[in-house]
């Protein structure tokens, strides 16, 4: 009988705590709303890139405002979310249908879509290179995968705030705040997963708060505190947070500058009609070139 050696996916994240933050988040995820939608526009807004007309779209984790951008536009959703109370938060008679899934295993069979939008949805994910391929798989020929992501260097000021202010006051730091890839990993996922024409490009939601409390508060209305699988389960002291927030750098306003750093990512699912994808490594085709490869 032939051996044959599987490599076991890394546990970055406790799945499970993903989804009661984001069920908990249900309750915040109005006072978020307006970055959930800014960063949406800015997605869904890469679509009049294309001359491709799409009729059957799968929204992944969108929160309920990724889907109506597309219904908008003619096309049949699916809304789905690890949450069950988040989408059971979407339903109503205009809403569209919705599907409790976990994102790493996805229920669609070959070729179902031929759009799949994911709005700072995936970052959340251990085997990303798996939900990626599976992504692909979903998409019929000539179907296009879109993405936002966190990337570095989101929330590296907070990063640092703790670490240096837990060090100070335990001689020690435990990781706090979740990673991020960088812009080309995001580019190399893409082309791991088998996408054809990979396009990473950088963008920016420029987030103030005037008190640090409201970052914090923000995080957690949106479902994005620490879930890291090897996180300190142990109660901070009461004055870590406090000592952490005051180092965090203020503009001339008084307030705290938070930027939101993403990646907008996308790729096609392989078809015959497509151009030749560039050689491995290489992924300097303009994102507006590769998205206007039909015409």
């Amino acid at each position: 009988m032939a051996h044959i050696n599987v490599m076991e996916t890394p546990v970055i994240f406790d799945r499970h705590v993903v989804r009661l933050h984001r069920d908990r988040a249900s309750a915040g995820m109005e006072r978020v709303r307006p970055i959930l939608d800014a960063a949406a526009e800015r997605l869904v807004d890469r679509l009049d890139d294309t001359t491709h007309r799409f009729s059957h779209a799968l929204d992944i984790g969108g929160r309920g405002v990724v889907a109506p951008l597309l219904h908008a536009r003619g096309m049949e959703v699916i809304s789905t979310d690890i949450s069950p109370v988040l989408c059971a938060s979407e339903s109503g008679p205009n809403a569209c249908p919705s599907v409790c899934m976990d994102e790493e295993w996805l229920p669609f069979g070959t070729g179902t879509f031929d759009l799949v939008v994911a709005n700072l949805s995936l970052h959340w994910v251990n085997d990303l290179p798996g939900t990626l391929a599976q992504i692909r798989d979903i998409l019929r020929p000539d179907g296009l995968f879109l993405a936002s992501m966190p990337i570095l260097p989101t929330l590296a000021e907070l990063r640092q705030a703790l670490t240096a202010a837990e060090h100070d006051l335990l001689g020690g730091a435990s990781v706090r705040v979740s990673p991020f890839p960088g812009l080309r990993d995001c580019a190399a996922l893409l082309q791991r997963a088998g996408f054809a024409l990979p396009v990473a490009d950088s963008d920016v939601l420029d987030l103030a708060y005037r008190s640090p409390f409201a970052l914090l508060r923000d995080l957690r209305d949106a479902g994005e505190t620490n879930a890291l699988a090897r996180r300190h389960r142990a109660c901070p002291p009461a004055s870590l947070f406090p000592a952490a927030l005051a180092r965090l750098p203020r503009d001339e306003n008084g307030n705290v500058v938070m930027p939101l750093h993403m990646a907008i990512m996308t790729g096609w699912a392989p078809a015959e009609t497509q151009p030749r994808p560039l050689r491995p490594g290489q992924f300097t085709t303009p994102l507006e070139d590769a998205l206007r490869h039909g015409e």
